[in-house]
């Protein structure tokens, strides 16, 4: 009598790449540039985000962003932060994506870059904000899932 075959472990075709559509957020901004580091800390803490996008007036595209990283550099250099202004600390010259953009390329400029946030623009200006679980996550649903021993 034949022995029935081994069972083999049912491997699943590999899920197409989502897009940073799939995964962004509707990004938090601060109003102005100008406002003193103690509003950007509070806003990020009452929206629980760590990264803050600061926007052009004129056409609603990000001209900088403010991190929970600024935010603890700026205190452990004992700067106020009642006085410190956020563009003093905020980065400038971001990188930006489009929502088309493919979260495997996201992952790829989030690290040549080492940035942890990136600002998602379509053509009427900032759509969404991606940040680095945003992106850790996706990809660990898009692997396909390791066959069991």
């Amino acid at each position: 009598m034949a022995e029935p075959p081994a069972s083999q472990p049912s491997v699943s075709p590999p899920q197409t790449a989502g897009t940073v559509a799939d995964i962004m957020r509707p990004p938090v901004t601060t109003p102005r540039q100008n406002d003193h580091a103690a509003a950007a800390a509070y806003l990020m803490k009452h929206a629980g985000t760590s990264a803050l996008l600061v926007l052009d007036a004129q056409n609603d595209r990000p001209i900088g962003i403010i991190t929970e990283a600024d935010i603890t550099r700026a205190v452990a250099d004992r700067k106020d932060l009642n006085e410190v202004r956020i563009r003093q600390l905020m980065t400038s010259g971001l990188a930006v994506i489009g929502p088309m953009t493919t979260i495997r390329d996201a992952a790829q400029t989030m690290t040549s870059g080492r940035f942890r946030h990136l600002p998602v623009v379509g053509d009427a200006g900032l759509v969404g904000m991606v940040d680095i679980i945003d992106i850790c996550q996706a990809l660990l649903d898009l692997a396909p899932p390791r066959p069991q021993l």
